[in-house]
């Protein structure tokens, strides 16, 4: 059974405190994450960990990251400006974008960031707009179907990213003829996945095209970016992944494969966005409404707006009524305001009874979470808090206004 981190002393100051909905962040489970992964990896004298800013764009959950460590990976321009911005050095920014503007590119080699590229046809598309930098990254995606035993766990030929294994060989020759000096490679196979495995299954994967890529044609990489793909517990049926057995098992293949065979060297990256904010994330809404009709409908504040997951994927999160803990058990629809109707967080989902005024956390929002959030319906995205290691809370932004909403509104005016 899922717990809320925060205790409902806790929440209900913070209720009192700042209006719903709204994102709840906590600092001391980030910290502790990220200490973790850090631990797991510590037998890799260059791991570094890029947190990918996409999962949680906010600069104080950024800092906080900057403090343990970490980097950033970043997939636009405006990433890399919050992350420059919040103080990570260019030794700790990569960029891995896809269909990417010169503009981006440009701003990339303006502030050194590592540069990962996509498609093969990117390098001559960097060279001509920005001109190539002294080390650059290749996107690796080998096609076919990736399995572990017999669980398929996704299919990569279907992916738009990343480039096949002749045009990686190719592209490597090529940066190495037009100067390029340092080299790395960078492959996602799967998303979200909750095994222990896939992390080590992947890295010999990479570790023998390591090999390979010497014995060929003579690179040697500098770094392989194992990316991210490692999922977190949404149901309470799952088992968290350990990092510990992870970092051991990957461990173990970068001793078996690479070190016999002189890359003992490269240095082993991640971009664990949902592995290390995730779990430390709650959207806290509020009951409004009860309804009943062909379902018994539960009626929210917040709304698809705030948590898209739900409504996009029919992705599974899960719901604690602080307010009714021990209440009897309902089959409910958790809804929110959108006319949309796949706008539900949960579907003929157990629920302790919920009463209007009883306050609901959503499980497991601290990626992807507020930063897919949008306007529809004239929606207001919500108030992002952060509950600090002392246990006070602390707004880290505000909720927008309908003023920020027609902030970007050109010719038009409302006075008339």
């Amino acid at each position: 059974m899922k717990t809320p981190f925060a205790t409902v002393e806790q929440l209900a100051k913070i209720t009192n405190q700042f209006p719903t909905p709204f994102h709840l962040y906590d600092e001391k489970g980030i910290r502790e994450t990220a200490r973790a992964v850090n631990r797991a990896f510590s037998w890799n004298p260059g791991f570094k960990e890029f947190f990918a800013v996409k999962a949680t764009p906010n600069p104080t959950i950024l800092k906080i990251l900057k403090e343990e460590g970490c980097g950033v990976d970043c997939a636009t321009d405006t990433e890399l400006l919050m992350s420059k911005k919040v103080g990570f050095d260019s030794s700790a920014i990569s960029f891995t974008s896809n269909d990417t503007m010169a503009k981006e590119f440009v701003y990339a080699r303006e502030i050194g960031a590592t540069i990962n590229l996509d498609a093969y046809e990117h390098i001559a598309f960097l060279d001509e707009a920005a001109g190539l930098p002294e080390t650059v990254s290749l996107r690796y995606n080998p096609g076919g179907v990736f399995a572990l035993g017999t669980d398929i766990m996704d299919n990569p030929e279907e992916s738009k990213f990343g480039m096949t294994k002749e045009q990686l060989f190719q592209g490597y020759q090529d940066l190495r003829d037009k100067g390029v000096k340092s080299f790395g490679l960078h492959a996602f196979l799967a998303s979200n996945t909750v095994t222990n495995d896939y992390y080590p299954t992947l890295a010999a994967q990479l570790f023998e095209l390591a090999v390979e890529l010497k014995e060929k044609i003579g690179i040697c990489l500098d770094f392989i970016n194992l990316s991210g793909g490692i999922g977190v517990d949404y149901t309470p049926a799952d088992r968290q992944n350990d990092i510990a057995v992870i970092g051991e098992g990957v461990h173990a293949k970068f001793d078996e494969i690479l070190v016999p065979n002189g890359l003992g060297h490269i240095a082993i990256y991640t971009e664990l966005g949902r592995f290390m904010l995730a779990a430390h994330g709650h959207l806290v809404t509020k009951v409004l409404h009860l309804k009943d009709t062909y379902r018994h409908y539960v009626g929210v504040d917040a709304s698809a707006v705030n948590l898209l997951r739900p409504a996009m994927y029919d992705a599974y999160h899960h719901i604690t009524n602080i307010s009714n803990p021990k209440g009897k058990l309902q089959l409910v629809d958790v809804t929110g305001s959108l006319c949309e109707n796949n706008d539900k967080f949960a579907k003929n989902r157990e629920l302790p009874e919920a009463r209007v005024g009883d306050i609901l956390v959503i499980h497991d929002t601290g990626a992807h979470g507020f930063s897919m959030g949008y306007n529809y319906n004239g929606r207001l995205r919500s108030a992002e808090i952060l509950l600090q290691e002392d246990g006070s809370a602390r707004m880290i932004r505000r909720a927008e206004t309908a003023d920020d909403y027609f902030a970007t509104l050109y010719g038009f005016d409302f006075e008339k």
